[in-house]
């Protein structure tokens, strides 16, 4: 099996193999010390189970010639003891060893998923909307796997075959240095074909990979509650279908060519060492009729074969198996190596609790550019954009005091949501300052911000769990009693009291078993919960048919209450009651004012209500306040 581990990481081998590095070696080092002390005694009982494996072919030869030589049965009984105590030993160390493995191997894996786990929270909303999710999950499954073999597979492979190599070869060179050197003849006659054949499953492999990934693509997003209805809606489930059949058949095909690979592989192996062994036991039979050698010695000789073949196989590929485990540490620390845009300052400090007032002060934005947020393997691009987007918003200020309420409106485009995002530090400002409380954002902490602060997004997104657990993200420590409450001010207490499960009932993906309105709600009660003193509401109602605007109308007028709130809106109905109106075109605030007072100017504000609400056009619902 070690010759086999040899092609399968070559396998998994990467065309761009990097070079050693010490940066790369110290970044590696500092994960594996936090292990040191197992890792140590893994590798030492490696070495240990090395040397047993040797000991087992000489007690076997020396039985032999007691057996020959017609000795006491006391000894022959005694050197079976001792093979049978030796097994004994290597079955134990085997169990240790595969113990200490896992051990060891998990904790790495636990180690390096969980730092980019955190690492990946901490990047900005740009990251994410950059990144294809299955080439992300596929760094904390697949290359945390690869990482983790350079300790599990890797290091105590090449440790153990070093051990057992030497051993078996300085003993057989001891027991007929001839025959040694003869047997080891036959290596390069598989050990050059071996290395070739590693390339070719590392191709099969790559290609078989793509195709994997373009079946679970596809999967996730047909199998998704909003891409089976787009399958449904446009009629082409046999076009999918085919489709699927096409990229699966392609796998299969490639399947078939890697197994007969490997099976080539297994023969040819099983064919080398078979000739070397006849060779080994042709020629020390002669040396044994002849006097040359023991019958003892040619048996051991026979059995050390076996010991030294799949070492130097292993050995002979040990650049690519490293290679293989550096190139997957690589593409991990290519992703913490992408450096978090938002940080907590040293010493940032908390919001202090009260009425809390939202202020914007010559505000300048540009979202930042694809290389400051993302990677082009992630993307699966040939090469990131390198486009200049421009500046997005332009010196905006505004001023909202404790319980007011101010509107945005404009065109789509125009900037509106980018200033939502700024608020509770989704991005940061490149100019001018946001502050809550008069204190800049930059200057508090996280928890602060999102205690003082709490938004109601357009899509209303809920996790695949239970009422409850959607309910408490942001406050776990809520009770039952808090919960229900917040769902009676959200006016859903008695939608969720009819589900045979309550509060535990489970929403389904993305909340797609409640309906838009319901949805809405149930964000506008997590948001309650929270009881934060600002509110930002972005077109929380766009998407809404009239009635379950209604009703939502009634939740987001309960929500803002006494709050200091932010609301874009898309419908201008319901911003009526705005303390401010602010118009925003090409990221400038053009008007502000009331509603009265804008209509009165004729300008842009004007300009949108009567494109909204032109004879026949839709009528107002009840305004938000």
């Amino acid at each position: 099996m070690a010759a086999w581990n040899s092609m399968y990481h070559a396998m998994h081998a990467q065309e761009d193999q990097r070079p050693f590095s010490l940066p790369l070696l110290r970044r590696i080092s500092a994960f594996a010390r936090p292990h040191s002390r197992r890792l140590a005694w893994y590798l030492a009982l490696s070495v240990v189970t090395a040397a047993l494996a040797v000991a087992s072919p000489l007690l076997a030869g020396r039985i032999v010639d007691a057996v020959i030589e017609g000795s006491a049965l006391g000894l022959v009984l005694a050197l079976a003891g001792l093979i049978a105590a030796v097994a004994v030993a290597e079955a134990a160390l085997a169990l240790a060893v595969r113990w200490m493995s896992a051990r060891l191997g998990e904790g790495l894996i636990l180690d390096l998923r969980t730092t980019v786990y955190d690492h990946v929270q901490r990047m900005p909303v740009a990251f994410f909307t950059r990144t294809r999710t299955g080439a992300l999950v596929s760094r904390l499954n697949n290359d945390v796997i690869g990482a983790q073999r350079a300790f599990s597979d890797v290091l105590s492979g090449v440790a153990g075959n070093l051990v057992t190599l030497a051993l078996a070869l300085v003993v057989m060179l001891g027991l007929s240095w001839q025959i040694t050197l003869l047997s080891l003849a036959l290596l390069p006659v598989f050990v050059l074909p071996a290395r070739r054949m590693g390339a070719r499953l590392a191709r099969i492999e790559r290609e078989r990979a793509l195709h994997n990934a373009a079946m679970g693509t596809q999967m996730t997003e047909r199998f998704s509650a909003p891409g089976a209805t787009l399958v449904k809606l446009f009629g082409r489930p046999r076009e999918e279908s085919a489709e699927f059949a096409r990229r699966a058949g392609r796998v299969r095909d490639i399947g078939v060519r890697t197994a007969m690979v490997q099976e080539v592989f297994f023969v040819a192996l099983t064919l080398v060492s078979a000739l070397a062994l006849a060779l080994v036991y042709g020629l020390g039979g002669i040396y044994a009729l002849r006097g040359q050698l023991e019958a003892g010695t040619v048996v051991a000789m026979g059995m050390l074969l076996t010991r030294l073949y799949a070492p130097l196989t292993a050995l002979a590929g040990a650049r690519v198996e490293v290679m293989s485990a550096l190139v997957s540490f690589s593409r991990i620390f290519e992703v913490l190596d992408l450096e978090p845009l938002v940080r907590e300052r040293p010493g940032a400090r908390t919001l202090p609790e009260g009425p809390t007032s939202l202020e914007f002060d010559e505000v300048t934005f540009a979202y930042p550019s694809a290389e400051k947020v993302s990677l082009a393997s992630l993307e699966e691009v040939a090469a990131l954009d390198t486009a200049d987007h421009g500046t997005v918003l332009h010196g905006v200020s505004f001023h909202i005091e404790p319980g007011q309420m101010v509107a945005l409106v404009g065109s789509s485009g125009a900037g509106k949501s980018t200033i939502a995002q700024l608020a509770p530090r989704l991005y940061d400002a490149d100019t001018g300052s946001v502050r809550l409380g008069g204190h800049d954002v930059r200057d508090l902490t996280f928890a602060s911000i999102r205690q003082a602060l709490g938004v109601v997004t357009q899509d209303g997104h809920l996790f695949h769990e239970s009422i409850r657990a959607n309910l408490t993200l942001g406050s776990p420590e809520a009770t039952d009693d808090r919960l229900w409450d917040a769902l009676r001010r959200a006016r859903l207490d008695r939608l969720v009291a009819s589900l045979p499960e309550g509060l535990d009932t489970v929403v389904g993906e993305r909340g797609y078993r409640f309906s838009g309105g319901e949805r809405q709600r149930l964000t506008i009660a997590r948001l309650l919960l929270t009881d934060p003193e600002v509110v930002i509401l972005d077109e929380a109602t766009s998407a809404l048919d009239s009635t379950s605007e209604a009703a939502v109308q009634e939740a987001l007028a309960e929500a803002l209450r006494g709050r200091t709130s932010l609301v874009i809106a898309h419908r201008l109905s319901t911003i009526r009651a705005a303390d401010t109106i602010l118009v925003v075109e090409a990221g400038r605030i053009v008007e502000r004012g009331t509603h009265t007072e804008l209509l009165s100017l004729e300008g842009r504000y004007a300009e949108l209500y009567r494109t909204q609400f032109t004879e026949g056009g839709p009528q107002e619902p009840a305004a938000l306040g």
